[in-house]
């Protein structure tokens, strides 16, 4: 899929209060712009790194840039946790997931009971749920790793997924890593364990695990292949 447009270089100062980060231009001006994740983002935050930020003047945002990518040197990373539930649902419908291909429409933000889950698919009698999250954190073996922060709401998603394979549906978590710099996926036990043992509590049930990076070479952003998924728990 194409990156968001128009995409405007610069470097990064500072990201602070979770949605806020500091970036100067190219031209020198500093700006103050949207950050779009409200992790930690604690593998993304080099000072002075490149990043890419995107300009809309809407008069009724209040903040009229919005960071979407940041360079460490090896690669982009996708900041935007609001990219990750469209980048999957392209690659599923374009066949570059094949464990979750299959005949029927993809459909997102299906009400079930109380919730919603991202994505849908597959026929009637067969039906797939999907829960998208966003990866960014990668430690210092080349693994990448999710949470980067404590998520309540990420373990009640994985207890829906549960819910939904002991009803006879197939379901699955997708984690969509938007970097290329690692080698494999893993629960990020030392930031929030509670999440680590209900992932590997959902994998025992059945939820399909899948872990997918992005690469992202402005204008484009795609897809790139499956990570192994490594679910020892690490946590002392």
């Amino acid at each position: 899929m194409e990156c968001p447009k128009p995409l405007i270089p610069g470097t990064l100062i500072r990201r602070y209060k979770r949605f806020l980060a500091d970036i100067r231009l190219e031209d020198g001006t500093e700006v103050t712009a949207h950050c779009p994740n409200s992790g930690s983002l604690a593998t993304c935050l080099g000072d002075g790194w490149p990043v890419l930020v995107r300009h809309d003047p809407n008069p009724r945002r209040k903040l009229s840039y919005t960071w979407e990518l940041v360079h460490n040197g090896r690669c982009w990373i996708g900041i935007n946790t609001h990219r990750a539930n469209a980048l999957a649902q392209e690659a599923i419908e374009n066949g570059h997931i094949p464990e979750l291909a299959g005949p029927g429409p993809v459909l997102t933000e299906v009400r079930y009971g109380r919730s919603r889950v991202d994505l849908v698919l597959g026929p009637p009698e067969r039906l797939t749920y999907v829960e998208v999250k966003n990866v960014t954190m990668i430690d210092d073996q080349g693994a990448y790793a999710f949470p980067d922060a404590p998520t309540a709401r990420g373990r009640k998603h994985l207890a829906e997924l549960m819910t939904v394979r002991r009803l006879g549906h197939h379901a699955a978590m997708l984690f969509v890593i938007q970097r290329t710099d690692g080698t494999l996926f893993r629960p990020a036990d030392e930031v929030d364990p509670a999440y680590g043992e209900l992932l590997r509590a959902a994998d025992a049930a059945g939820v399909e695990i899948l872990a997918y990076t992005v690469r992202s070479e402005p204008p484009e952003c795609s897809v790139a292949g499956r990570v192994p998924v490594r679910l020892e728990s690490r946590h002392p």
